[in-house]
């Protein structure tokens, strides 16, 4: 049967009103940005010195993904936006406990960068540095206690965050790894927690 010429275009414009466009846009409202840093940078030139500008932006949705990117440019918000769409594409998702806390401790390396991230009990809050604490933010935790024991340069920091949280198991998929229940690890857990405190 043959179409006639409006119907391909209609039946095109439809497809973009309903699934196009519309769900990038949903997708955007939902994620958390944050900046964390930005730093003039010159180039030396004949004539001069060229300013730029380099940012550092954490996305996340809240519910346990997170993502980090960088971005350059001579003017500030083309830099944030370089930075948010690489953030946004880097996203990873990190196991939450009771979906407030981290499942277990867990340290990160990256250059000189050094962290050691903790769960913590209900109410204790988030417990971080600056740029950490973004990247907590942007997760979704509620309750952590994070300390930065290396430098303090932010890109450095929230590399080694993003390598410590990579690290992190859930208790699900340790306990069939091992063949065991999952009662038996958390049991083991929560035993080490009390012989702690």
């Amino acid at each position: 049967m043959a179409r006639t010429p409006g119907e391909g275009g209609e039946s095109r414009r439809r497809g973009q009103r309903e699934g196009g466009g519309s769900r990038e846009d949903r997708e955007q409202g939902e994620l958390i940005e944050k900046l964390v840093a930005i730093n003039r940078v010159a180039k030396v030139v004949k004539g001069g010195r060229r300013f730029g500008f380099a940012a550092i932006v954490v996305v996340g949705d809240g519910k346990g993904r997170s993502g980090y990117g960088t971005g350059k440019a001579r003017e500030v918000p083309e830099a944030i936006r370089k930075a948010t769409d690489q953030a946004k594409r880097a996203m990873i998702r990190i196991p939450l406990r009771e979906g407030r806390t981290l499942h277990h401790d867990v340290h990160g390396h990256f250059g000189s960068g050094k962290v050691v991230l903790r769960p913590a009990k209900p109410g204790t809050g988030i417990i971080a540095g600056g740029p950490m604490r973004a990247v907590f933010e942007t997760i979704g935790l509620h309750d952590v206690v994070a300390k930065s024991v290396g430098s303090s340069n932010p890109h450095n920091m929230i590399k080694a965050t993003f390598v410590a949280l990579t690290e992190m198991q859930n208790p699900r998929v340790v306990a069939a790894k091992r063949g065991k229940k999952v009662a038996d690890i958390v049991g083991r857990r929560e035993g080490a927690d009390a012989t702690r405190e």
